[in-house]
């Protein structure tokens, strides 16, 4: 008897010992893991949803994260940029995930509409809605802390794979919201620099932008992430883009607005001769419409962009001209207000106006996904999901102060 309470009382111990060690090894890998992905732990963490989804209105979730860390900028720019989305996505995979796993990207069609304008109390504003189909957003807060600007940005989570009609769920869902900085929507800086992208239907078929120089590279979402981080100002924005050969996504072509603060803003597309003759991606040069010098506004009160380009006589009629409806819906409304709207909220009318579930679309991109009008003096911004004006759950106030 007292040889097996001996043996038993052994094995126990043995028992104990390898337990320990067992959980001294995941003690030690829970430090290693802290160690090295604790940026990327936090701003996991972070997510919340804060609209739910209603797919009877085509409303996916809206959800809000903050981006802890300098989300490997530093690298992204010392390796020249990236030129294509499939290396942004090595890029992404290498650094946040250390390879371990691969991080997509996908883009796909970016309508909209933007406007500029000043209110009764003489603040700034950009006003800009995202027109797609059903999809779910995230709310995207950085704050780098290497110099670089903080900012509130919005993506769309369909870019890095996060399924419609799910939302994210489960672990490589959390995993792929890391590519957040690298997809922006729209955004605005602590400077008071705001900037949206915007699909023009470029070429017969639509040919992306696809420049070939010795420049260092970008890709479509890339470049309005260097400007959110980095420009003090239009001017800058405007060189920031200069310095780069553009890589437009997923086949097609883009332009953008960017306004600051003081007032000036800017329109920035890479062009060809025509539209008809466009259709060289590797030929276009950057040519930049200031509200000052943009003569369909015939004033540099407030400046207007949807999806064509705006660039004297790139078509042959306004025909062609791909949400040129909305343009002039916008441009007429804010030409009678001489470019002042009271507040936020007329701002926000505004761009309510031209809302897509009720706007006579010629399109598939049928719903308006979310709307934002930011103050560039305060540095706030409304957002509205999924046309929900004036609903307190679907209202929410940023602040970057």
């Amino acid at each position: 008897m007292k040889e097996t309470t001996k043996k038993t009382s052994k094995a126990k111990k043995i028992v104990g010992i390898i337990l320990g060690a067992l959980l001294a090894i995941i003690f030690i890998l829970c430090i290693i893991v802290g160690c090295i992905w604790h940026n990327e732990i936090r701003s996991i963490a972070s997510i919340k949803a804060i609209t739910p989804q209603d797919l009877s209105h085509d409303d996916g979730y809206t959800y809000q994260m903050t981006v802890y860390g300098d989300y490997y900028m530093e690298d992204f720019l010392a390796q020249g940029g990236v030129s294509s989305d499939s290396e942004l996505i090595s890029f992404l995979s290498n650094h946040i995930t250390r390879g371990l796993m691969n991080i997509g990207i996908e883009t796909t069609n970016i309508s909209c509409s933007s406007i500029t304008a000043a209110t009764a109390d003489g603040d700034r504003i950009f006003g800009r809605n995202y027109d797609f189909a059903q999809t779910n957003n995230c709310i995207v807060y950085t704050a780098p802390s290497d110099g670089r600007h903080a900012s509130v940005s919005t993506i769309d989570l369909q870019f890095i794979s996060i399924e419609n009609e799910v939302g994210i769920d489960g672990i490589m869902d959390y995993v792929m919201t890391l590519a957040a900085p690298y997809v922006p929507l729209d955004g605005m800086n602590d400077a008071g620099v705001s900037c949206g992208i915007y699909m023009t239907y470029q070429g017969e078929p639509t040919i992306a932008t696809d420049q070939q120089t010795d420049k260092p590279d970008i890709t479509s979402t890339t470049l309005l992430r260097l400007i959110l981080d980095y420009a003090d100002s239009v001017d800058e924005a405007v060189e920031i883009a200069m310095q780069y050969d553009l890589h437009d996504s997923a086949g097609t072509s883009y332009h953008y607005m960017v306004a600051d603060a003081t007032g000036k803003s800017a329109i920035l597309e890479w062009v060809g001769d025509t539209d008809v003759t466009d259709n060289n991606g590797s030929a276009r040069t950057l040519n930049v419409i200031y509200n000052t010098d943009d003569a369909a506004m015939g004033t540099d009160a407030y400046q207007v962009v949807t999806n064509f380009i705006v660039t004297p006589d790139y078509y042959a009629s306004d025909d062609e001209k791909a949400g040129f409806d909305r343009y002039e819906y916008l441009r007429t409304n804010l030409e009678n207000l001489d470019g002042i709207v009271a507040d936020e909220e007329e701002a926000m009318n505004l761009l309510a106006g031209v809302g897509r579930r009720s706007w006579n679309n010629d399109d598939s991109n049928g719903i308006t996904v979310h709307s934002v009008v930011y103050n560039l003096t305060d540095k706030t911004a409304v957002w509205v999901g999924n046309e929900h004006y004036g609903e307190e759950d679907y209202t929410f106030y940023l602040d970057l102060n």
